[in-house]
């Protein structure tokens, strides 16, 4: 029997076999016992063979072939003998490819497939690759996060124009994002979103990347973003001049506040001329005097129009709050912040809002209720020419998100506190270039519930990021505290005191700036230009005097951030800046 002779081969070289006992780790004097013979026996054939010269892979070997020498001579194998066999015989493949890896240090001699996968054409991975699967998430995730007026919206997505008027924070922007995203998935159908400026409309693109990672854990990626249906998410600025270009669903975000919108919207219209898209307005209301008021109403409607033809829209709460289909084909809906509460938005306290706002504060912000600027001293139609798509007008200089946004050009910084201690504004300015060039506002922050010694440290992170020349605060009682903080660290800090001179010289100022459209601020900062349509033109207490005010808000403050422009602005001469003259404020701060 072969398994008799191999025995037997083993018997009659017993130095194999002290060998692979001293490999498996037994000490020489325990093999000599093992075997039966001399320790000095062993130690000589350790020596003799080097056992402890062979590597690793050395003893793998041989120890394999001496098990597939016993296997291969058996003459009734069973079937675990051959898958034993088959499964040596791999082994030493791997160590032939180990020993060639030695030689080569290529990684495809160690690996075979490494050197088959090298060899076919390179595949992209595919960007924004949604499944079937995460559609039907996403869709569940939107439908379960619906307040209800906003399922009035989605019912009715159905309608080829809607025209929503809207309270402040109800989550439109937010939801029609979503909105846009799920149509696109499902039907195939091009997203375009437009709004004021380019900051502004990239708030619909956050709110989409963050829906889609917070549900199905993807990023999606691309300025315009691609779906895997062929479907696109299109951004677009008021400033777009190719937006005659798109095609698809378009949504307008607070049209009511951009310039020039009769011309805007006939480009706009045009991009979802197809019966097959839709067109979906939203916003705020402005003034009464605004171009988009006249969509609204359907006005712009019955022009051209004989008598007969032309069509009469209610416009009226009552008539719209659960949204109507009117007679020139716009579904119309107004949504005002207790309709919002009565349809399920619990994000309110509602008296609080009417103790914090007055009556006609309170209407126009949250009851929807347009504005009449007749009275005011800053009007829309000057604010709106002050207006402009910041990232596409400033990106020669200015970089919002980098360390120094504005490297290390000087600004000028205007702080206003609080009224009544919840609500203070402040902005950064650069000054002009050129002696008659333009102010722009690059930053403005509101604070509400921060104390003096957080709005200071806020200030001094300004100081950090900007090389701030500037610094003028209305030091008038609450704001003596942070004045006081910011002269620490920036003792050239000017403290205004204000009175009714100071207030009406730093009215003038703004009039002469703004009426030249010598100011810039982002389109989308709607809240700066409600802040300036916030001052009035009224009378002292005496009645002897003019003076200027803004009755308090939580969305205006008391026009906290214009009068926060203001200050800034107050570093430059009433008459301009010229080579015999300096700041006009010089005669009120100390």
């Amino acid at each position: 029997m072969i398994e008799n002779f191999t025995a037997q081969l083993l018997e009659k070289d017993p130095r194999r076999i002290a060998r692979d006992l001293y490999w498996q780790g037994w000490r020489i004097s325990s093999i000599a016992r093992h075997l039966d013979e001399k320790r000095s026996t062993v130690q000589a054939w350790h020596a003799r063979d080097e056992w402890d010269k062979f590597t690793p892979l050395q003893k793998v070997e041989l120890s394999l072939e001496q098990r597939l020498i016993s296997l291969i001579s058996k003459d009734a194998k069973t079937p675990g003998d051959f898958k034993e066999i088959d499964l040596l015989m791999r082994q030493l493949e791997r160590g032939e490819r180990i020993v060639k890896y030695r030689e080569t240090g290529k990684e495809s001699d160690l690996n075979p497939n490494i050197l088959a996968r090298n060899a076919e054409p390179k595949k992209k991975p595919a960007r924004n690759a949604i499944t079937e699967e995460q559609t039907a998430k996403l869709l569940a995730a939107f439908e379960e996060s619906l307040f209800d007026y906003q399922k009035t919206w989605y019912r009715n997505g159905d309608k080829r124009t809607r025209n929503v008027l809207k309270s402040r924070q109800i989550g439109a922007t937010w939801y029609f994002a979503r909105e846009a995203l799920i149509d696109a998935l499902l039907t195939g159908r091009n997203q375009i979103f437009l709004s004021a400026s380019k900051a502004q409309v990239h708030v619909f693109r956050a709110y989409i990347c963050a829906f889609v990672r917070q549900t199905i854990d993807m990023e999606l990626t691309g300025e315009t973003i691609l779906l895997p249906n062929g479907a696109e998410l299109i951004f677009l600025s008021t400033n777009a001049n190719t937006a005659q270009s798109y095609h698809g669903n378009f949504y307008f975000d607070e049209y009511f506040w951009v310039p020039g919108f009769t011309k805007l919207n006939k480009v706009a219209a045009a991009m979802a001329s197809h019966k097959n898209w839709r067109k979906t307005y939203f916003s705020t209301p402005s003034s009464l005097t605004h171009e988009a008021h006249a969509f609204w109403s359907g006005d712009s409607a019955n022009k051209g129009r004989a008598t007969a033809d032309k069509v009469t829209i209610d416009t009226t709460h009552k008539a719209l709050a659960g949204g109507a289909f009117g007679a020139d084909r716009q579904w119309r809906q107004i949504v005002t912040v207790e309709d919002a509460a009565a349809g399920g938005c619990n994000l309110f306290d509602l008296d609080e809002l009417k103790l914090e706002n007055s009556p006609a504060e309170y209407a126009q912000l949250y009851m929807c209720h347009f504005i009449d600027d007749s009275a005011s001293i800053f009007p829309l139609a000057d604010l709106q020419r002050c207006m402009v798509d910041s990232w596409v007008e400033w990106a020669d200089d200015f970089k919002p998100f980098a360390e120094r946004p504005f490297g290390y050009k000087q600004v000028w910084v205007g702080y206003d506190p609080a009224l009544s201690g919840d609500s203070a504004g402040c902005v950064v300015i650069a000054p002009p270039a050129v002696p008659g060039g333009k102010f722009r506002m690059l930053e403005k922050h509101q604070f509400r519930g921060m104390d003096f010694e957080g709005q200071a440290a806020f200030i001094k992170k300004i100081t950090e990021r900007y090389n701030v020349s500037y610094i003028a605060i209305d030091r008038t009682g609450l704001g003596h505290g942070v004045h006081q903080l910011v002269k620490q660290f920036f003792p050239a800090v000017v403290g205004l005191d204000y009175t009714a001179e100071l207030k009406g010289r730093l009215v003038l100022k703004g009039l002469s700036v703004i009426s030249k459209a010598r100011l810039q601020f982002d389109a989308g900062w709607t809240d700066v230009a409600q802040s300036f349509m916030a001052i009035k033109k009224t009378m002292t207490p005496s009645g002897r005097q003019v003076t200027y005010t803004a009755g308090h808000s939580a969305e205006t403050g008391h026009a906290d951030l214009a009068w926060a422009v203001l200050n800034a602005l107050s570093n430059e001469p009433l008459e301009g800046t010229t080579a015999n003259n300096s700041s006009f404020m010089e005669i009120f701060t100390g």
